[in-house]
């Protein structure tokens, strides 16, 4: 049965013949007129769930999770200020409903219906999702994600306390402001969610400021597995550096008052707070689901009976602010006027290419104030004998380490972040002297969780910084992945280019360390970040490209809004000699701050037409000692060095290819979903000149000696090249 229709029934019959759930009497700060708001919004809401379920069902209309049972979350947004940026649960439209009203020149109904008929002219995604949101509202949107959005939220509230201490005047979030994320009590047990709280914690522990308020809406079921009865009050009302609170969200004069102390308790402390909500949740988890094929009919009959909208009847005419027969009439010329203005909304435009949804993935460009580059005298104030050493030719890792200098000279709303790069100087010593320099508020010393990384960056990035955070190892990477594929690559794309994340995310990688490794520290495998549409994967193979490419990736971020992965070969980082022991052939001069590499553009070396070898990183290495033996052979080969992974730098390639008659990719991911089967592909598309590929086993990597043998050598390069141009 409908159980949307039931419910509604329900409603009009006991409001009419004024039958009621038993409840507290109203008490609390709330005044007559906002109650009375709150419960306009709250039938919004509510008309909105039951007009989307209609559309469904008329074929009009896409899935969507419902806010019944949430309305709570209305008085949550007046308890608190529209410029506190709120990143909200998919139950929350009672939230978004309240807050257009503390904002001029809002048209929520229009809006809502625009996302829930997929228009094109919904303001925030634009047609590409049915989702809450608002740029106007300082609401980023969500999908129906499970607590992937409370990393990033974290690093919003840090960033407000960074912008205070480094006297920032110029960022968009308010200095007194703090962060609202809500999600629900199933999505609070997620491993996402725990290493968010776990997090603002560690930082508040510290006394570092850290301004947000969680806010658990828990509804006691998550789809069709129960929460266990008082399980979030047992784990949160006791833990260090987390003020709990909680109400019933089916009052909404508790629920105000006790938001209200809670949002005061974070803004006034600068801490993070829990606020607990206890709701109900209507009509099943989403679309089609049945709750009826999962919890017996008595205990959804009782909850129905339940309905806050009910309760907020009772409380409002009790307290005098509104009549039973009122507000009666409000909820009907509410689901009137939404049924109104529907019909408007089904005719407005829908996306209908690729080219229209696609539209959105790459954020629009900004105009920002152009650096002249680092002042001279600060410069040598802050990097003093190592400008001499720039004179002379160093290995990658020192090179890395003057770029990110250069770079936070240059522009002072870069901040780095990760695990060991202060003191330590990262693993590597990549980060060096940087946290000396340039103080621990810009070089962050992080704790052990790679979401919490990437979402400090990601939430730097909601405030106008420009985020570098560093992932130690490739491998580690995978812990956290969806911070760039769930959160930051598509935040552009369901926001319309309105909210973007730019920033350069270092990660170690790759393959052939000799002594240190085995697979978590030798990862040849980055198909997960060549997946994400919109994002650039930048990859060096000197210390010469490392600094020309970064600054570009930087140019990138900045003035592009982009979403940028520098992969930095680790085997390399060291790298001295090419040929000999003691040539030095594979140091390079440290370029000077004002050059920068070509986004999309190859490098090639030599000018052979024998054949012309695609690689990138480690492959460029090997490559280089081949060609000198092959040379020594009588054939002329040329190499291409990739730098930019993804998208592929098609057109730069064609160029560089025009004239060999063979090619061989050299790649040292693996035969099965590595980089070779894009390039191979497109070679076979676009050009015919004969392409083969050599690449690494199907294989992880070993530790000791056994550690190069399943991936790419000089000797299987030269040999490959040798059967290839003979063999033609």
């Amino acid at each position: 049965m409908d159980r949307a229709k039931i419910v509604h029934e329900n409603f009009l019959r006991c409001v009419s013949d004024e039958i009621f759930p038993h409840g507290n009497k109203p008490n609390g700060p709330l005044t007559n007129n906002m109650a009375v708001s709150l419960y306009r919004s709250a039938c919004l809401s509510r008309a909105l769930d039951l007009k989307s379920r209609e559309l469904q069902a008329q074929g009009e209309g896409f899935y969507t999770i419902g806010s019944s049972g949430h309305e709570a979350m209305a008085a949550l947004a007046a308890a608190i200020i529209p410029t506190d940026m709120a990143f909200l649960h998919y139950r929350d439209a009672a939230f978004q409903i309240e807050r257009s009203k503390q904002v001029p020149g809002q048209s929520i109904l229009w809006d809502m219906l625009l996302s829930f008929t997929c228009s094109s002219e919904d303001p925030i995604s634009g047609g590409r999702h049915k989702l809450l949101g608002s740029k106007a509202l300082n609401i980023p949107p969500q999908t129906s994600t499970i607590a992937s959005h409370l990393p990033k939220a974290v690093g919003t509230a840090y960033s407000l306390g960074l912008a205070k201490h480094l006297k920032c005047t110029d960022k968009p979030l308010a200095r007194d402001s703090i962060v609202i994320c809500s999600f629900g009590d199933a999505s609070a047990n997620h491993s996402t969610a725990q290493g968010a709280f776990n997090t603002a914690q560690w930082t508040a522990y510290q006394s570092i400021a850290m301004p947000i308020l969680f806010v658990c809406e828990d509804n006691g079921i998550g789809i069709s597995t129960k929460t266990p009865k008082n399980w979030i009050a047992e784990v949160f009302s006791n833990r260090p550096a987390l003020k709990y609170f909680s109400c019933n969200g089916l009052d909404i004069y508790e629920t105000y008052q006790i938001a209200q102390q809670a949002a005061e308790y974070v803004r006034k402390y600068r801490k993070p707070a829990f606020l607990h909500i206890s709701t109900i949740r209507l009509y099943g988890h989403a679309g089609a689901d049945m709750p009826t094929s999962y919890m017996p009919r008595a205990e959804i009959e009782a909850e129905e009976a339940n309905d806050p909208l009910l309760h907020s009847v009772r409380l409002l005419s009790e307290s005098g602010a509104l009549s039973s027969a009122e507000a009666l009439s409000i909820y009907q010329e509410t689901i009137s006027t939404v049924n109104r203005v529907a019909k408007q909304a089904l005719k407005r435009p829908r996306l209908q290419s690729a080219s229209d949804v696609m539209a959105s993935i790459i954020p629009p460009k900004r105009t920002i104030k152009k650096s002249n580059g680092p002042d001279i005298e600060k410069r040598k104030q802050i990097l003093g004998n190592d400008i001499q050493l720039m004179q002379e030719p160093q290995i990658m890792s020192r090179i890395i380490n003057w770029t990110l200098a250069d770079l936070m000279l240059s522009h002072d709303n870069i901040i780095l972040m990760g695990e060991d790069i202060g003191k330590k100087g990262g693993v590597y010593g990549v980060t060096q002297k940087l946290s000396h320099r340039f103080g621990g508020a810009r070089v962050i010393d992080t704790l052990l969780d790679e979401q919490s990384i990437l979402g400090l960056g990601i939430g730097l990035a909601h405030n106008e910084f420009l985020p570098i955070p560093e992932i130690q190892f490739l491998a580690y990477l995978h812990n956290a992945e969806d911070q760039l594929r769930g959160e930051a690559a598509t935040l552009p794309f369901f926001s319309d280019g309105q909210y973007t994340n730019p920033m350069v995310v270092r990660i170690a990688g790759l393959g052939y360390q000799k002594g240190f490794g085995g697979h978590f520290h030798n990862d040849n495998s980055f198909a997960v970040l060549r997946d994400i549409p919109g994002l650039i994967l930048a990859c060096p193979s000197n210390g010469e490209d490392a600094a020309l490419m970064l600054r570009e990736c930087v140019r990138l971020a900045q003035e592009e809004q982009r979403l940028v992965v520098f992969l930095e070969p680790i085997a390399l980082y060291a790298a001295r000699d090419l040929h000999d022991k003691g040539d030095g052939a594979w140091l390079s001069h440290y370029p000077s701050p004002e050059k920068r590499a070509t986004y999309g553009e190859t490098r090639q070396y030599g000018d052979g037409k024998d054949i012309a070898i695609v690689s990138f990183g480690n492959g460029v290495f090997l490559s280089s000692q081949a060609q000198k033996r092959l040379q020594s052979e009588g054939i002329e080969a040329r190499i291409i060095d990739l730098r930019w992974i993804s998208p592929l730098p098609t057109d730069s390639l064609l160029e560089s290819i025009a004239e060999c008659a063979q090619i061989l990719v050299v790649d040292e991911t693996r035969h099965s979903g590595g980089l070779a089967e894009a390039l191979m592909a497109f070679f076979a598309e676009n050009s015919d000149t004969k392409c083969s590929r050599l690449c690494a086993e199907d294989s992880f990597i070993a530790t000791g000696p056994a550690y190069a043998a399943t991936m790419p050598s000089a000797d299987a390069i030269v040999k490959t090249v040798r059967d290839l141009v003979k063999g033609s």
